[in-house]
C-alpha cells in the first residue's frame, strides 16, 4: 500500500518525467540545435546557477514580483471594496475599470517608461498597473454578495468598526481575495518579464533578452526551467496551503 504522501508526489512528479522523457527523445530523433536536449538543458541550468549569476538575476526579478504583487493586491482590494459596497461608485467607475481590463500591458508599460523614464519605479508602476484590475473584479464580485444579515447581526450587537470590519466583513471576501492573487501571480510573473526585457538592465526577462540575441537556446530554456522551479516552490509551500486553510475556514477562529 502507498502511503497518502507518496502517492501524492508520484502524482506531480510523474507528469513531469513523462515530459522530460519525450523532450529528450525528441531532441536525440530531431538532433537540432533549436532544440537542446534535457542535459543539455541542466548542464547549462548547473553551469549559470554555480558559475554565472543566475541566481542575483532570479532574486532581482522575484524582488519586483513581491512589491507589485504586493501594491496591486493593496489597492485592488481597496477599490474592489468600495466599487461592492457603494452602487453609485461602482456606476461611475465600471466603464473606467472596463478599459483598464483591456488595455494591453503592453501598452502601459511602454507608456510608463516614456512618462516615468527606464527606471525601477516605472517597472513596478507598469506590473502593478496592470494586475489592479483583475483584482479588483473579484474582489467587487465579492462585496456585491457578502451575507447581509450577518452584518446587520454585527451592528445590532454594537460590535466595534475595527472589529466588524476584520471579523466580520473581510473574511466573506478572503476566497475571492485566494481567487485573485493565485490568478493574478500568474500573470504578473509573465508581465515583470516583459517589463525587464524592454527596459531594465537585470532579471530574468533581461537575461532571456540577451541570450535570444545570441540564439543561446540552452540558456533560455535553462533560465525558463529555475525560474518554473521557484514559482512550483511558491505554490505548493505558500499558496496551495493558504488557499487550503480559507477553504476550510480557518480565518474564522476566535482571536
Amino acid at each position: 500500500m502507498i502511503v497518502p504522501g507518496i502517492k501524492q508526489l508520484l502524482l506531480g512528479v510523474l507528469p513531469l518525467a513523462t515530459l522530460f522523457l519525450v523532450w529528450q527523445c525528441a531532441a536525440v530523433l530531431m538532433d537540432n540545435s533549436n532544440l537542446p536536449s534535457v542535459l543539455q538543458v541542466f548542464a547549462s541550468l548547473r553551469s549559470h546557477l554555480f558559475e554565472g549569476d543566475m541566481l542575483h538575476h532570479l532574486l532581482v526579478t522575484l524582488l519586483r514580483v513581491l512589491l507589485s504583487f504586493t501594491i496591486a493586491m493593496l489597492l485592488g482590494v481597496f477599490i474592489g471594496i468600495m466599487m461592492g459596497a457603494f452602487t453609485r461608485l461602482n456606476a461611475a467607475g465600471d466603464s473606467i475599470l472596463i478599459i483598464a481590463l483591456n488595455v494591453p500591458a503592453l501598452v502601459t508599460i511602454m507608456l510608463c517608461y516614456v512618462w516615468f523614464g527606464l527606471v525601477e519605479a516605472a517597472a513596478i508602476a507598469a506590473v502593478a498597473i496592470n494586475k489592479i484590475p483583475t483584482v479588483v473584479v473579484m474582489v467587487r464580485e465579492g462585496a456585491r454578495v457578502v451575507d447581509r444579515d450577518l452584518l446587520e447581526v454585527a451592528k445590532v450587537f454594537q460590535v466595534a468598526p475595527l472589529r466588524y470590519f476584520f471579523k466580520v466583513y473581510l473574511p466573506q471576501l478572503y476566497p475571492f481575495i485566494m481567487a485573485s492573487a493565485r490568478s493574478g501571480l500568474s500573470l504578473i510573473w509573465k508581465i515583470v518579464l516583459v517589463v525587464e526585457l524592454l527596459g531594465r538592465s537585470d532579471g530574468v526577462g533581461f537575461q532571456l533578452g540577451t541570450y535570444f540575441q545570441f540564439f543561446d537556446i540552452s540558456s533560455i530554456l535553462a533560465y525558463t526551467l529555475a525560474f518554473a522551479a521557484i514559482i512550483l516552490v511558491i505554490e505548493g509551500l505558500i499558496m496551495r496551503p493558504l488557499d487550503r486553510y480559507i477553504a476550510r475556514g480557518g480565518y474564522h477562529g476566535q482571536s
